[in-house]
């Protein structure tokens, strides 16, 4: 599969108790020449819990916006940036929509926050 950031994809999320995992959407963040040559990747979750949409780390992606069908998302999500994981590309199943770079900047912004890059 290749994989780009901005894209967003359905994933695997592995259950402690060995169980399949719940699937769970998340974006790449991963700059691409990373993405080009490792077999794994560095994502964020999008989740449809929107108690953090106001969150400085978190960013709200609306599904009945042209943002939100362009990510392919059915249901309104927030870009959790402090929801980081790295994933083996046998967890990432199919690319569902990619993020604008208007929305990728927010990405950005996010993600400093998170990790305290300011």
């Amino acid at each position: 599969m290749v994989i780009e950031r901005g894209h967003v994809i359905n994933a695997r999320f592995p259950h402690t108790s060995s169980t399949r995992g719940k699937k769970r959407q998340v974006v790449v963040v991963q700059a691409n020449v990373y993405n080009a040559r490792l077999r794994h990747a560095v994502v964020v979750q999008l989740t449809t819990n929107l108690d953090d949409k106001d969150d400085p780390a978190c960013f709200l992606l609306e599904a009945g916006t042209p943002e939100g069908q362009a990510a392919g998302i059915l249901h309104d999500s927030v870009f959790s940036g402090y929801l980081i994981s790295l994933m083996s590309e046998d967890r990432l199943q199919d690319v569902i929509g990619k993020l604008s770079d208007e929305a990728m900047l927010k990405v950005d912004a996010c993600l400093k926050t998170a990790m305290g890059i300011l």
